[in-house]
């Protein structure tokens, strides 16, 4: 079985901001928020076997403090320069060319691509944008290899953000 969980960066200061996109950091929200659903992802035991993140600063800050709260090593985190502002295709090729050694990837990318590939993978996520800080879990029963995951059906493990109120959804 695989188990792909694709999380929006979190928060990041205004686009507005005189930096680079690709340099805009986090907000002072985004670093509590990352936290946050780190925090919920450990009491759910979402540990992955590899986190890959963009290189934009956002994502990869977002992809530390998550590891963090994993108790995941930073270094260990890969970064994939093909995720930055990436549409879904570009996604799916990634997460398609990891090794089968790896049973649960993380990937920490950008919308608006990370919302689209949600549903094309799974056609009945009702949620039309994913938020800051928003993560999403889909367990493939039948894929042997991240090659057959895009052509594989998929289940809704897990779906929660930084500001649900309720318990994340949940599915063993």
């Amino acid at each position: 079985m695989r188990r792909l969980l694709l999380l929006r960066h979190a928060k990041a200061v205004p686009a507005t901001d005189p930096l680079a996109d690709e340099a805009r950091p986090l907000a002072e929200r985004g670093e509590r928020d990352a936290q946050k659903i780190g925090a919920r992802m450990q009491q759910h035991r979402l540990r992955p076997g590899l986190i890959l993140a963009s290189p934009a600063a956002r994502a990869l800050h977002t992809a530390r403090l998550v590891a963090d709260a994993l108790a995941y090593r930073r270094d260990d985190i890969a970064l994939e320069q093909r995720l930055y502002l990436a549409p879904p295709a570009t996604i799916a090729a990634v997460i398609g060319a990891q090794s089968a050694a790896v049973e649960t990837l993380l990937v920490v990318g950008h919308n608006p691509g990370l919302s689209e590939l949600v549903h094309e993978l799974l056609r009945t996520f009702d949620v039309d944008d994913l938020p800051t800080g928003g993560v999403v879990g889909l367990d493939y029963a039948h894929a042997s290899a991240w090659a057959h995951v895009a052509a594989s059906p998929a289940t809704l493990v897990y779906y929660d953000f930084p500001k649900n109120a309720n318990a994340p959804v949940t599915r063993r």
